[in-house]
């Protein structure tokens, strides 16, 4: 990315913590233990009752987190909508499967339709009547960070607002595919959505400043991709303030947080980790530089620098 000015003019986040339509959230945030549900809106107040019986719970979390950010962002559309997600819509995947299993002869073609990974960006896009660019990227754990580099691409090539977020779904058997794989998770297995309006221009309602997005895979030395990633952006670790990281603490930095305690394990938790950043630099003055270290696989690395509006 070059250096441009990106703003973040809204966020929202359905979650396993108290962080819908809550400012200064991060404050307040404690690990997920066993028994903490997802944390649902009143779902009716964003969706069509008639719309919502049929809807999923991770188009639930997108249309509402969507339309939520649009509100917030006071905008009456974006330019356009860009979504990450690295499993897509499983619960609607499993249905169809087991359906097909079930059923004889002709299948309803809901659950087909519904499981497929850009079924969140058209839904949001139906909910709110746009047609504009609508993408999704899954590129499996920087699947969010895909999409914020296309969202800033489109901002830099003319658009003015754009609608970039991340859902996952947890779902029963992820469990037991989770032990057969020997798969151990650094924290609970969980759902969550969060949504961002970005914007060119600064309006008054910027929460943060979106610098820099990167990502990489078949990393041998993550320290040393960090390092080039701040040095790039006229940094080196001192100056970085607080890190949000998913993997190992970044070397030098004096304020380390591991997010995914606190978020739960989802391929895109990185977007629940923006979102925390950014309500981090909204309450706490002292923010300057905070960085997004995703390295949740250890192959994989996505970093995402933000800015004070004020820095």
């Amino acid at each position: 990315m070059n250096k441009a000015a990106l703003y973040i003019t809204a966020a929202s986040t359905v979650s396993h913590q108290p962080t819908f339509g809550n400012p200064g959230f991060s404050s307040t945030l404690g690990p997920i233990v066993a028994d903490n549900a997802l944390i649902s809106p009143d779902y009716k107040a964003y969706i069509d009752p008639g719309l919502l019986r049929r809807m999923s719970k991770i188009l639930r979390m997108a249309v509402a987190c969507s339309k939520d950010c649009i509100a917030q962002a006071e905008i009456e559309q974006p330019d356009a909508i860009v979504v990450g997600t690295g499993l897509g819509c499983l619960h609607d995947t499993e249905k169809f499967l087991n359906t097909s299993l079930t059923v004889d002869g002709l299948l309803p073609p809901t659950s087909f339709i519904q499981s497929t990974h850009n079924t969140m960006a058209g839904q949001i896009s139906l909910s709110i009547g746009n047609h504009g660019y609508n993408m999704t990227h899954t590129q499996n754990t920087l699947s969010f960070e895909h999409a914020l580099l296309d969202a800033s691409m489109l901002l830099r090539e003319g658009d003015r607002h754009v609608l970039v977020g991340a859902a996952d779904e947890h779902i029963d058997i992820l469990e037991d595919i989770a032990a057969q794989l020997s798969f151990e998770a650094p924290a609970r297995l969980t759902s969550g959505a969060s949504f961002f309006v970005l914007s060119k221009e600064n309006r008054g309602n910027a929460a943060a400043i979106l610098t820099d997005v990167h990502t990489t895979g078949g990393i041998e030395n993550a320290e040393a991709e960090i390092d080039a990633f701040l040095i790039r952006n006229g940094l080196n670790a001192s100056d970085v303030d607080l890190v949000f990281h998913a993997g190992e603490p970044v070397q030098g930095v004096k304020g380390n947080v591991p997010y995914l305690p606190l978020s739960g394990v989802y391929a895109t938790a990185s977007a629940f980790a923006l979102h925390y950043a950014v309500d981090s630099l909204q309450t706490n003055a002292s923010l300057k530089n905070v960085l997004i270290c995703n390295a949740l696989r250890k192959s994989n690395l996505g970093l995402i620098l933000l800015q004070s509006v004020e820095a």
